[in-house]
């Protein structure tokens, strides 16, 4: 009889062992969305220029801007395993060579060939986070293919940095969130008069 509840004990230990380590897997992966919208507003600030506060974002509710767990389950986790709450508030890093190489690139892009044409609204901000030749009209016909082209390096050097901003910060699979973070924000710090997106694809002018 002994025997047998000992046996019991050790095989519900390791089942609680079990449950804490997978809770602990699942504390550490959430999408730090306060973190990345914060990184996103200075990327873009100083792509554009600072226009104000980073874009709401969207609704987490692993969002580490929300109060802690005071469930005994994940205090019971801090004490066996230590760095677990460590990782609630991770650093967002976009500050590699890769990611500011591309940074500076459209910084000197934006100057050189783009701002002229969003202040004209020839250019326009798409939903997913890249940009749109919106009124082929409103550029003059000897600057047309140089504004072509520039768009079309600057969505390259988009798709890459919201790329390399995933692997940067360990986890390939955020590049989808890292995108529409960038996209709320690129809205977010347009100058007054730019066009953009909505959710449904319609123009609208900021």
């Amino acid at each position: 009889m002994r025997k047998s509840l000992q046996r019991r004990g050790w095989l519900g230990g390791g089942i609680l062992m079990a449950l804490l380590l997978s809770a602990c897997v699942t504390i550490n992966v959430y999408f730090p969305a306060a973190q990345a919208q914060e990184a996103a507003k200075e990327f873009v600030d100083q792509v554009i220029g600072p226009t104000g506060a980073p874009a709401s974002p969207a609704s987490d509710p692993h969002d580490q801007g929300a109060p802690p767990s005071k469930s005994p389950r994940l205090s019971l986790l801090s004490i066996l395993i230590p760095d677990a709450q460590a990782q609630d508030a991770p650093n967002f890093n976009i500050r590699t060579p890769a990611i500011q190489a591309i940074q500076n690139r459209m910084a000197q892009r934006f100057t050189a060939s783009l701002q002229a044409a969003f202040d004209s609204g020839a250019l326009g901000l798409t939903k997913d986070g890249l940009i749109n030749v919106r009124d082929a009209a409103k550029i003059a016909l000897k600057d047309r293919v140089a504004v072509n082209q520039a768009v079309a390096d600057d969505n390259r050097d988009r798709n890459a940095v919201y790329r390399e901003i995933a692997i940067a910060n360990g986890h390939a699979d955020w590049e989808s969130q890292i995108r529409e973070t960038f996209a709320r924000q690129w809205v977010a710090s347009a100058h007054a008069g730019w066009w953009y997106q909505d959710a449904s694809g319609a123009w609208k002018q900021k």
